[in-house]
């Protein structure tokens, strides 16, 4: 007989990057807001996407202490750094192994590649010294006192080779980056068709029926209802396409989509994707 499941949450405030010009809305450039869960039974624990400072680091691990669990894995959904670069010193802290897909360890190491021109430019002496040292992920997910949480490759979400871990056993999907909750969603990288390709990622998660969903990039202030954030995060996805369409410029882009989203966190996330869509 196992024990019940459950799962916590920590959000890592928003820290300013270093920009010195603001948005068109006269906001200062910041980070969006990161989640990193926990799923735990009795003794054990699986944390999901580490953060990426050392400060947020050290957070999370006195976090993880509190807790008093013991943490064996750290899976990674995917491979933007925010979600990972303090995946080795949680490890080695907590003698946890770091898993992901062997498509999200490739954009894994496509970030460490960039790490010098863009993370650490954005926050420079702040992101731990460190090494790609995820493990693949077992086909069959991972195995938490009895529990299978299962690993799901959905392909194109804000970047290439996403997953998501499904906790049937709690109807929870921790989604990472394919749903956003709150948070002005990163289009970088949804050239060609990322934005479909993205819809397509939305609808493999909502095929699981999930009663929670724990966003990559939450507000702190709202609940993890999956029924809502998927569709708030498909809403998104498809007025961007109808407004890219629209709109011949990232500022007008910007406005129209700031106007029918007001209330989420960190448009500087939005006009960073409308500045590299229109590029």
């Amino acid at each position: 007989m196992t024990g019940a499941l459950s799962y916590d949450v920590f959000v890592a405030d928003p820290i300013p990057q270093n920009v010195t010009e603001l948005v068109p809305n006269g906001d200062k450039r910041e980070f969006s807001p990161l989640s990193i869960t926990m799923v735990a039974g009795e003794r054990d624990a699986v944390l999901v996407d580490p953060p990426m400072t050392m400060a947020q680091t050290a957070d999370v691990g006195e976090w993880i202490d509190a807790s008093g669990m013991n943490l064996t894995h750290i899976f990674v959904t995917h491979g933007h750094g925010d979600h990972w670069f303090g995946a080795a010193e949680l490890a080695e802290r907590f003698d946890a192994k770091v898993i992901a897909t062997a498509g999200t360890i490739e954009q894994m190491h496509r970030n460490l590649g960039m790490r010098e021109l863009f993370w650490d430019a954005l926050f420079p002496g702040q992101i731990p010294i460190t090494d790609v040292i995820a493990e693949v992920a077992p086909h069959d997910g991972i195995d938490l006192e009895g529990h299978l949480l299962k690993i799901i490759e959905v392909g194109h979400s804000d970047t290439d080779d996403t997953s998501v871990l499904h906790v049937p056993d709690i109807d929870l999907v921790v989604a990472g980056d394919v749903i956003y909750n709150g948070v002005h969603q990163f289009l970088r990288e949804s050239h060609g068709d990322g934005i479909d390709s993205w819809l397509g990622a939305i609808d493999a998660v909502e095929a699981l029926r999930p009663r929670f969903i724990v966003a990559g990039h939450k507000d702190k202030s709202l609940n993890d209802d999956g029924a809502r954030a998927i569709e708030e995060t498909r809403e998104y996805l498809i007025a961007a396409a109808r407004l890219l369409r629209e709109n011949d410029n990232a500022l007008d882009f910007f406005n129209a989509m700031l106007a029918l989203f007001p209330s989420r966190l960190n448009p500087g996330a939005l006009w960073g994707g409308a500045t590299a869509l229109y590029a």
